[in-house]
């Protein structure tokens, strides 16, 4: 069984910075679709797992109608001002500002901010995660896994503490992710079988490629609810279990406890 891009791919140019990646991957699919007036290509990704999957660049493009349950729900869930993490081709962003929401859109790649404005989005900022600092928000909007920029799992206090940062004392962070347990197999008394058992199994190296270009290798994380909601409530958030995907993915919604 594979990850399915749909759970992996929207966020890698965040951690170009962080891992010294020099190749915009993303971004140039992005724009070579966008601009190019061939609406065609694809991105390759390759994980540490031993998977290898592929999917068109025109799903970065996808319309409210296209997008699965989750997404659809998650932006439902929207509230105040928004803070677009990890945007991308900026498909959730439009949409949140075709309903008249305050949008600011996030990406660390040139190529996704170039194409991000050119679509009409007004306020796209080129930056890292880790290192964006400005207004506060209401909503902090993290889809296709895009909790993933943590890492690690012993990184998702950073993160936490870099959401609080960026959060109204009533904010909220909207999110999904996925339990990658059924990746594993388990031996004849039902435990399962991971290449380091000293390692939380949702840590995963990925590398994305498009056309001649390849990334460098950077990690990825994906985390079970359980261990979220445990984490979260230790770093003053509370937790909801907002819905289940039909294949171990979910979504998920913190807030700041106190308010």
């Amino acid at each position: 069984m594979f990850i399915s891009f749909q759970y992996c791919c929207k966020y890698p140019t965040f951690v170009i910075k962080k891992m010294g990646m020099t190749n915009d991957v993303f971004g140039r699919a992005i724009r070579d679709y966008y601009f190019s007036g061939k609406k065609e290509g694809e991105i390759q990704t390759f994980s540490s797992l031993g998977e290898e999957d592929a999917f068109p660049v025109s799903y970065l493009f996808r319309d409210f109608s296209s997008m699965p349950a989750l997404e659809q729900h998650a932006l439902k869930l929207c509230r105040g001002s928004v803070l677009d993490v990890g945007c991308g081709a900026g498909s959730h962003s439009l949409h949140l500002a075709g309903k008249g929401m305050e949008v600011t859109s996030l990406d660390l790649s040139k190529g996704a901010a170039e194409v991000c404005r050119a679509r009409g989005l007004t306020d796209v900022v080129r930056s890292d995660f880790w290192r964006y600092s400005g207004k506060k928000f209401d909503t902090l909007l993290l889809l296709m896994n895009g909790i993933g920029i943590a890492g690690r799992l012993d990184h998702l206090p950073e993160f936490f503490e870099k959401a609080k940062e960026l959060l109204k004392p009533s904010g909220q962070i909207v999110f999904d992710s996925s339990d990658i347990i059924y990746m594993f197999d388990q031996d004849e008394h039902g435990h399962y079988e991971f290449p380091d058992p000293h390692t939380y199994y949702g840590e995963v190296i990925f590398q994305v490629g498009y056309k001649a270009l390849r990334s460098e290798p950077f990690p990825w994380l994906y985390v079970d609810w359980d261990t979220m909601a445990k984490m979260a409530a230790t770093h003053g958030f509370g937790c909801q279990l907002v819905r289940k995907g039909d294949h171990y993915d979910y979504l998920g919604k913190l807030t700041l406890l106190g308010y």
